[in-house]
C-alpha cells in the first residue's frame, strides 16, 4: 500500500504517519516521479494539478484540513474517488479560542480603546453585559457546533444557523432562508464557519450586512469566499468615520497570502491574521488519516465528502 503525502511540514507528517501505518509505504511530493506516481491513497492539502495528474489508481483521498473547496475545484481531481476530510481533529478548540478573543475584543471595547490610544484619548466606555451581546455562528458542523458551545459557556447568548434543522443544547438554532434573516437581525457579533461552496460564496453581501444591527461586528475564521469584500468595506465606512459595521476580524481570504495592495490591510477597523485561527494539531490529525485509510482498505463504510454539496 502506497500513500502519497502532500502538506507543509511534510517530514513531520511523514514520520508520524509511518509510525501509525507501519504496513504502508509513505511517499511525498518531494520524492522522484517514479516513486510518487500512482499511489493507492492520497493524503493531501491543496495539491497542484500536476501532482494530481500523476495519480491514476488512487482508491481514496484524505483532505488534510476541514475545507475541501481547493481540492474539489482542482481540474485534475480524479473522478469518482471517495474523499474524506479532517473533522475537527483538535482545530475546533483553537478556532474557538480565536473566536472567544474576537467576541471580547468588541464586547469589551478593545477596538475603541486602541484607536483612543493613537489619539492619546482617555475615555472609559460602559461595559455591555454578556447577556445583552448575542452572538451568531453561521455553520454548525463539527467545528461550528464546538465553537458555538464554547462561546455559550462564556455566558453569551448564541444563535446558530445551518441549511437544515439542527438541535444543539444551549444554542438557539435557525435554518433556511427565513432562519438566516432572523439570526442576522439579532446578533451583535457574527462568526463565519461555513464551508466554501458555490451556495455560500458571498453569503455575506451588502444585503446581509445591512440586515445586521447597527454597530455589529464580524469574525471570519472560516473561508475567504464567504464575504463580498467590496460590500464589507462599504459597510465599515472609511477613515475614522464608522460605518454601519463596527469592525471585522478576518483570518481567511479569497487569495492567500493577502496581496499587499489589498485595502483590507490598512483599514482602521479591520484586523488581519494570516489564516492561523485553526492550525491542524499533528497528532489528532494523523490519527484520523490512519483511521480513514484503514477504513478504505477494509471496505468499511466511511463518512465521505459530497462533491455536489461541497462538504
Amino acid at each position: 500500500m502506497r500513500i502519497l503525502l502532500h502538506i507543509d511540514d511534510i517530514e513531520a507528517w511523514r514520520d508520524a504517519l509511518a509510525e501509525r501505518l507501519t504496513e504502508a509505504e509513505i511517499v511525498t511530493a518531494k520524492d522522484p516521479l517514479e516513486r510518487r506516481r500512482d499511489a493507492d491513497y492520497l493524503a493531501v492539502w491543496k495539491p497542484s494539478e500536476a501532482l494530481l495528474r500523476e495519480q491514476n489508481q488512487a482508491r481514496g483521498i484524505v483532505n488534510l484540513g476541514a475545507g475541501v473547496d481547493a481540492l474539489l475545484n482542482n481540474p485534475a481531481l480524479p473522478e469518482g474517488v471517495p474523499i474524506v476530510k479532517l473533522r475537527d481533529a483538535g482545530m475546533a478548540e483553537l478556532i474557538g479560542d480565536y473566536v472567544r478573543y474576537g467576541v471580547l475584543h468588541f464586547q469589551r471595547d478593545f477596538d475603541r480603546y486602541r484607536r483612543q490610544q493613537a489619539r492619546c484619548e482617555w475615555k472609559e466606555h460602559a461595559v455591555t453585559d454578556k447577556r445583552n451581546w448575542p452572538v451568531g455562528v453561521l455553520g454548525l458542523g463539527a467545528i461550528g457546533a464546538k465553537v458555538a458551545a464554547m462561546v455559550a459557556a462564556d455566558g453569551f447568548p448564541v444563535h446558530g444557523w445551518s441549511r437544515s434543522p439542527k438541535t444543539l443544547e444551549g444554542i438557539t438554532c435557525h435554518h433556511g432562508e427565513e432562519g438566516f434573516s432572523d439570526l442576522l437581525a439579532q446578533v451583535r457579533t457574527l462568526i463565519l464557519l461555513l464551508p466554501g461552496t458555490s451556495s455560500t460564496r458571498h453569503i455575506i453581501d451588502a444585503e446581509a450586512l445591512a440586515a445586521l444591527p447597527a454597530g455589529a461586528s464580524l469574525i471570519n475564521p472560516g473561508r475567504g469566499s464567504l464575504i463580498d469584500e467590496t460590500a464589507l468595506l462599504e459597510a465599515l465606512g472609511s477613515g475614522e468615520q464608522e460605518g454601519r459595521l463596527r469592525g471585522a476580524i478576518l483570518d481567511a481570504f479569497p487569495e492567500e497570502p493577502l496581496p499587499q495592495a489589498s485595502p483590507l490591510w490598512a483599514h482602521p477597523r479591520i484586523w488581519v491574521t494570516p489564516h492561523m485561527a485553526g492550525p491542524t494539531p499533528l497528532g489528532e490529525a494523523v490519527d484520523q488519516v490512519a483511521d480513514a485509510i484503514r477504513a478504505f482498505e477494509a471496505g468499511k463504510e466511511i463518512d465521505t465528502v459530497d462533491p455536489d454539496a461541497g462538504y
